[in-house]
Parts: C-alpha cells; structure tokens; sequence
C-alpha cells in the first residue's frame, strides 16, 4: 500500500488541528477541547497525533500491522488526512474509509467520561514500554496482525508503566476447575502480597480468579479486555470489573461502546503477553486461547510456565502439553513464579522445606541404630549391631542414648522403638 500524501496536507481538519470530520459530519471534537475522557490532556504528545490516533484505532481492527506501518513511516495525522481523502487505493484502506464516517468522536469522549477513562497513547508518561516488543512477533501463532497497539483506553487511576514493570500474566480455562481457581487465586495473591501486578483477561475462571486473588492481597491487578472499557463483559463479572477499576485498571484497544468477537480476544491476547514479565497458564484445554497467550509470550522473549494438573482432567491437558515444550517451567505457587521473574535479593524466596522429625534431629550414627531397631518384637544390642552394620560399643552407647531421648525402650527381651518417629522410619 502506498501512501500519498500531499505538503498542503499537513494537518487534520484544517489548521486547528482537530479530528477530520467523516461522511456522516459527526466528528467534533477540535483543538479547542481541553480534556479527553475527563483527563486533561498530557503535553508530551502532541494534541493532533493524540486526536488521529484515536481516530485510527476505530478505523481498524487492534494490531492492524499495515495501518501501524503507514503511521510508523508517516504519522497518524498525515495517514488519517489521506484515509478521509480517500487517497489510500487497497481495498483495507477503502474499509477504513466507510468506517470513518460512523465515527463520533463526542459520543467516544462522553461514554469514557462516564467510566472515567481516558486514552493513553504511545509518548505519554504511562505508556508501558513493554509494548513495543509485539513488532518482534512476526505472525507467531499464525496472528499475523500483531502490532502495537496505536493507544489504549485506560479506565482508573493507576500509573500503567509502573504496574506493568513487575507484571505476571496469568490465564486459564473459563471453565476451570475449584482446584485451577484455588491455585490461581492462591498464587496472585502471594505475588500481590509481594507487590507483583497481575495481568489478566477478566474472563470467567481461571482470570477472574486471578484478578480477585490478587486484589484480596490489597494490590492493583490489570484486566485487558476485548471489548470498549465501558463495557462489562462478561456481564456477570461487572462487579468485579469495577473492583479493579478502583483498585487498579481496566484497559483496552477498542473504543469505547465496542463489543467483543472472537478476533478481538485473540488479538487481545498478545497485549496480555506482552505486558508481563511472565505468562502463567493455570488450566488450559488443549485448544485454548491461554496456550496461544503463552506461545506469544514466548515469542516476545517471555518467560513462561505451566501449572501441572491430573492427567485425566481435560482442563489440565494444554498445561500438560505445554510442560513437555522446551523452556516452559512448571509451576507449583507463587515462589517458582518469583524465582522467574524475581529481583535476586528483593523477591527471592526459601524453598518450604517438610516438618522436621525426631529423625532428622538425630546425628548419623543414632539415626542408623534407630532404623535397626525392630518395631514389634525387641532385640538384643548384638542383632541390631549386625542389621546397622555398626560395631556393637557405638550401638550399645547409641542406644542408652536413644532410650533418654525417648526414641527406644530396654526390657529383658532387648530393645524396641517406644513409637515410630513422625515422618520417620
């Protein structure tokens, strides 16, 4: 596609430098207006590539790779000028010119402002630098329109940037499993405790397990969604959308009043994978958009790891399958997931090691005379000298020594254990 743009074309409708104006005259929103969704408008980008770049993303479908080339090359002004001038002659570009005329800009700004969201874009302090790796992908997964996105609708008050810095991605089947929404739950929390962000989908299940395991720690969690932020989805979740609204961010690529398809959560996914530091697939089935969110990861140079569920359930099979794939790490809680992505000496954690018994407490010799001690029948100090294969005067010594801890007991038969250690022989 070639993009013919003309030196008088500088700007976008005229020289105040406001949305151009559709077929349909509905595009009002000029240079005059102070604020967008609410939000006074950043200065570090330029209130006109601000406007066009809100205007393109209605045009397209998210991650739009020859719409994010042409504004690469020439801007999103000159690229939305040359759209509504219909001097784009592919027939993708044609499509985006009927689109345009259906955009209302005042009707974008009021169902944000609504919600108080605002639109974040590429510049803007906020914007998380995580983002731009998605050029790297290269049709991974067979998406093949896997650009960055050209802005986001952001919906609260967190610092995106900041969250995204110490960020898991962790996804799963909407039909889990009480044993995937336990281990979700249970994970994101510990992460949340230890100020670790979640990135999720807030879709049923594993997400919203996710989403509320982290939010009950009492830190901010991020959902991406298919659809505009002003939108619950799915309905039975809108509760908790708006938990995390208030306690952390609900953001999307589609405008607001936009409803989801099914492209839309696919290309959904690779903002999810790329936001984290690691993508985590709690339960998945073997065809599941979580395992595609993994792959992705992985192809922005991700780490990614699986949580091993019973060979017979079928929401477990994806995870299982993706554990047998090279460099994916199994995860069992919170720590394996910090040893990933974890700062060495900030969010390391000990290993949880088993309760130690009479047995481990014991030094190697009395241990040894101890597991030759019958547990029945008593014997004398010489047939358990033979099974230890210790000299009779150390296990005569270790048995005096045993019998004052309480380990053994001496009748005229011989010995025998008094009871057997816990968690011991």
């Amino acid at each position: 596609m070639t993009l013919r743009v003309g030196a008088q074309s500088g700007a976008i409708g005229g020289a105040a430098g406001g949305v151009v104006a559709g077929a349909a005259g509905g595009v009002v929103a000029g240079a005059e207006s102070g604020a967008i969704g609410g939000v006074t408008r950043l200065r570090s980008v330029e209130d006109g590539e601000r406007q066009a770049r809100l205007a393109l993303s209605w045009l397209a479908e998210p991650g739009d790779d020859r719409l994010s080339d042409l504004v690469g090359q020439f801007g999103a002004q000159r690229v939305l000028t040359a759209v509504a001038e219909g001097r784009l002659g592919a027939a993708t570009a044609r499509h985006w010119s009927a689109r345009l005329a259906s955009l209302d800009v005042d009707v974008l700004l009021r169902r944000a402002g609504e919600v108080g969201a605002r639109f974040l874009v590429p510049g803007d302090p906020g914007w998380p630098a995580a983002l731009t790796d998605l050029g790297r992908l290269g049709g991974a997964e067979g998406l093949a329109d896997h650009a960055p996105p050209l802005g986001l609708w952001v919906r609260g008050q967190g610092d995106l940037a900041a969250l995204a810095e110490r960020s898991v991605s962790v996804v799963g089947a909407r039909a889990a499993s009480g044993y995937g929404e336990q281990v979700a739950n249970e994970v994101c929390g510990e992460l949340g405790e230890r100020g670790w962000t979640t990135v999720s989908g807030a879709a049923y299940g594993i997400d919203a397990a996710a989403h509320r395991g982290c939010l009950g720690a009492g830190w901010p969690t991020i959902a991406v969604l298919a659809c505009g932020v002003d939108i619950d989805y799915p309905l039975g979740n809108a509760g908790l959308l708006d938990k995390i609204s208030r306690n952390g961010l609900v953001i999307s690529e589609l405008a607001p009043g936009t409803r989801p398809t099914r492209v839309r959560f696919l290309r959904r996914n690779r903002v999810i994978a790329a936001l984290g530091q690691a993508t985590v697939v709690v339960e998945a089935a073997y065809r599941s958009g979580a395992l595609s969110t993994a792959r992705l990861a992985r192809g922005l140079l991700r780490h990614v790891g699986a949580v091993p569920g019973p060979v017979t359930s079928s929401t477990s099979q994806g995870c299982l399958q993706l554990l047998r794939e090279p460099g994916v790490t199994l995860i069992r809680r919170a720590a394996d997931v910090l040893e990933l992505v974890g700062e060495l000496g900030t969010d390391a954690v000990v290993d949880p090691a088993g309760p130690v018994t009479e047995l481990d407490r014991l030094a190697p010799v009395p241990r040894r005379v101890l597991e030759a001690v019958p547990k029945v029948r008593a014997a004398d100090a010489a047939s358990i000298s033979r099974v230890a294969g210790l000299d009779l005067p150390e296990v005569q010594a270790a048995l005096v020594q045993l019998e004052i801890d309480g380990l053994v007991h001496r009748d005229d038969a011989g010995w025998c254990k008094v009871r057997p250690p816990r968690g011991g022989a």
